[in-house]
């Protein structure tokens, strides 16, 4: 795979896991069906924001890399 099909996925797992983190906090906080679930509405919304968070944190850490790699190359090549 080349670097810049890795960068478009890793920006779209960015943005999939930050639209996870907003749908959690969504149903944790305006959702009255997700409320009246109880303990199992809780845990979906706490499982949106895990997934979300699993998806941005890392693939931003590894994105940071390949560009600061990539950076560094671009400079010994001059």
């Amino acid at each position: 795979m080349t670097d810049a099909k890795l960068i478009v996925v890793l920006k779209t797992c960015i943005a999939l896991g930050l639209l996870l983190i907003l749908l959690g906090l969504y149903f944790h906080n305006f959702s009255d069906t997700i409320e009246a679930m109880g303990v199992q509405g809780i845990i979906i919304s706490a499982g949106c924001v895990a997934c979300g968070m699993a998806l941005s944190l890392p693939t931003k850490m590894y994105l940071t890399f390949i560009l600061v790699k990539r950076e560094a190359e671009k400079r010994q090549q001059q």
